[in-house]
């Protein structure tokens, strides 16, 4: 069977999109995760046709499972990853198995982000940036500040910590080397202003940009995009910034693979602020196949078996992504307005991704974004219009009983979303924390 395997995959969202993609191309997917509660919901992956257990942070291991899916009546075609750090796994087996390979150097670079950094030293893309080898402030960092401290291998804001005082720095420095013991600590200048993501599909050196979007972002402490418009088009603005992101994934080394980066402005200059070797995750693929007819995750997995992805854009759509998250924590009781979203005008995707008895937090990463809705418009204006007012109808009901949960944590930072909670009364309260506690044990 021509098969194509997936290391590692989220159960929703770009990287399980592929994975639906490549079954609907009729490959047998094999997906190798470490996730054993995937196993007890087995039948929420009906795209997946043979699930296997398999430590990911073991390459060796991987290379084990692959060689012996290899040596059945697998006829393997691709060995791809949509998830990070399982890229580079990927690209480097692709390469001993003899199939087509993305670029496996370049996906190293920007997984670890001092490395990155010092590809882009001397360049206009690099902002100011140290490796911080102490909670001790230099002279020229404190000039800087504020400063954005970052773990090397850190992704989806978990990591990212904000720092305008040399008390905030000395905190975040020490939060970071608990976490991780053993890995330097990125700071570099925190630039102000709109930031811009740039979906990339580099195919034979040759950069193609897929979509330019910009990022509506909600500071709660950590940097979490709850907003995504699509933008780009002609212009001095849009040009510098296609030709920034071109020179970024070249300097990088990137040959083939897929990449997307964050950028904002600085002096007239674009900074870049995250490189990742991968689709963006979350609704990313849905966005961009809404707005322009590319569903880029099933033209990665083209690129990937050897074939010429399909990027051109079949049209334009203006396209608004709003996320949602709480403001409050609890256990989740209920949710309502599901149905009103999907009715409301200009919406055309609602998803919902906790079940009841989930234990819901203000957001500290971007896997705390519980929600989301893709609305379309006539205008940029519309379409961010008739997404807000789809989420707006989104309720999470949850109960903070005693014994249940920690004592309710509010961030005020999210007041937007406050319409977006229901606190409900005791009885519910109680039933909702048992299932919730039989859930956790």
């Amino acid at each position: 069977m021509e098969t194509i395997i997936f290391i590692g995959s989220n159960k929703s969202g770009s990287s399980y999109e592929a994975i639906k993609a490549s079954a609907d191309m009729r490959y047998y997917t094999v997906l190798l995760t470490d996730r054993k509660s995937f196993f007890d919901k087995r039948t929420d992956f009906p795209h997946v046709h043979s699930m296997r257990l398999c430590d990911l942070n073991d390459t060796d291991e991987i290379r084990s499972a692959v060689g012996r899916l290899a040596g059945d009546r697998f006829t393997i075609r691709a060995i791809v990853s949509f998830i990070d750090p399982y890229c580079h796994a990927a690209a480097v087996l692709s390469r001993e198995f003899g199939l087509k390979y993305f670029t496996g150097d370049a996906i190293a670079l920007m997984l670890y982000k001092v490395k990155s950094r010092n590809i882009l030293a001397g360049t206009p893309y690099a902002p100011f940036y140290r490796v911080a080898d102490g909670g001790a402030l230099t002279m020229r960092a404190r000039r800087e500040m504020p400063l954005v401290l970052k773990a090397p291998a850190s992704s989806a804001s978990r990591d990212v910590h904000m720092a305008w005082t040399a008390g905030q720095y000395q905190k975040a420095f020490a939060e970071l080397k608990a976490r991780y013991p053993d890995a330097p600590v990125l700071a570099e200048k925190f630039i102000n202003g709109p930031q811009y993501l740039v979906e990339t599909l580099t195919v034979n050196g040759r950069v193609n940009i897929i979509a330019i979007i910009e990022q509506e972002i909600t500071f709660t402490g950590r940097f979490i995009v709850t907003g995504y418009k699509m933008a780009g088009g002609g212009g001095a603005f849009y040009d510098k910034l296609k030709q920034a992101a071109v020179s970024i994934a070249g300097l990088h080394g990137m040959r083939d693979g897929p990449c997307h980066l964050e950028l904002r402005r600085s002096g007239g200059e674009w900074k870049l602020i995250e490189a990742n070797p991968r689709i963006s995750g979350g609704a990313m693929n849905l966005f961009i196949e809404t707005a322009y007819g590319v569903n880029l995750a099933k033209e990665t997995l083209r690129l990937a078996l050897g074939f010429e992805p399909d990027i051109g854009h079949k049209y334009r759509k203006e396209t608004f992504l709003q996320y949602v998250v709480v403001p409050e924590g609890g256990v989740l009781v209920k949710v309502t307005g599901k149905n009103a979203a999907r009715v409301s005008p200009g919406v055309e995707h609602v998803y919902v991704k906790p079940k009841k008895g989930s234990l819901l937090m203000p957001p500290v990463s971007m896997g705390q974004r519980y929600a989301y809705v893709i609305g379309t418009g006539a205008t940029s204006d519309e379409a961010m219009k008739n997404a807000k007012t789809g989420a707006s109808k989104i309720k999470f009901h949850l109960s903070a009983a005693d014994g249940a949960v920690p004592p309710a944590i509010v961030n005020k930072d999210l007041g937007p979303f406050s319409d977006n909670v229901v606190m409900v009364p005791t009885e519910e309260s109680q039933n909702a924390c048992w299932v919730a506690a039989q859930t956790r044990a």
